[in-house]
């Protein structure tokens, strides 16, 4: 569903992401972890299409996320960490404006925005206005217009910031289930929540990718944070280190 190969994005001389590798398959649910300022959002934005790399490749579901972009965005569901929400509009109106500009036909717009509504638990803001919103409702009526058309890949990057202990647990339990038959990318910073909910993980530290391994093997004899922290602070890692794979 995902691949990612050599993925570098440049600022000048400054170089935000280098030669990022990975994959992620159907079904799986994959945590994208790192450090403030290792690459995370950059990459992401690149895979959902908001930024063009400055070299490498990458498809999602079978098509480039440079030469058949509008294709891609067809494929995904997106949530940035500031979900982009119209202030003026009500819960209910931005999510029909949304699932008519991904070509929800008309006769199954209803029923989509009833889906979403009930299974991101905001159904009691429905005629809310989203200026009004918390921002964990905010969050929550992001998640919903990322999924409304059923993608076959959902990219989330830090879904239950702003969140409170009982909508983190509902939105993990949601993102579990998006899992079964979905391919999700997770950007976060919260480790005990790719423990949860998780099954890959790749760890990324000054624009390189330093760990990509199924959880369980990589948490065989360490736990995730400790796999985290020694990861992330190797002084040769700014070097052209190699991808510690895990099989």
């Amino acid at each position: 569903m995902i691949e990612v190969a050599n993925l570098s994005k440049s600022y000048g001389d400054y170089q935000a992401v280098r030669g990022v590798t990975f994959s992620a398959a159907k079904g799986e649910i994959v945590g994208f972890l790192g450090p403030n300022g290792a690459g995370k959002t950059t990459t992401i934005r690149m895979l959902a299409t908001y930024l063009p790399p400055t070299s490498g490749t990458a498809t999602i579901a079978g098509f480039d996320i440079v030469k058949q972009a509008e294709k891609v965005r067809q494929k995904i569901g997106y949530l940035p960490e500031n979900p982009p929400l119209y202030g003026e509009m009500t819960v209910s109106e931005y999510l029909k404006f949304i699932a008519e500009i991904k070509g929800i036909s008309r006769s199954q717009v209803r029923l989509k925005i009833e889906e979403v509504l009930e299974r991101c638990f905001i159904s009691d803001v429905r005629h809310k206005l989203c200026q009004h919103l918390s921002r964990g409702y905010r969050q929550r009526v992001g998640l919903a217009q990322a999924i409304i058309h059923d993608p076959e890949v959902i990219i989330l990057d830090e879904p239950t910031s702003g969140l409170d202990p009982r909508q983190i647990i509902e939105i993990r339990q949601l993102i579990q289930s998006l899992g079964k038959s979905h391919t999700v990318l997770l950007s976060t910073h919260i480790l005990p929540e790719v423990s949860m909910v998780c099954n890959k993980v790749v760890i990324i530290s000054n624009g390189q990718v330093v760990i990509e391994s199924s959880l369980n093997q990589l948490t065989k004899e360490k736990d995730l944070e400790q796999i985290f922290l020694e990861s992330v602070s190797r002084e040769d890692v700014t070097v052209a280190a190699p991808t510690m794979n895990v099989a």
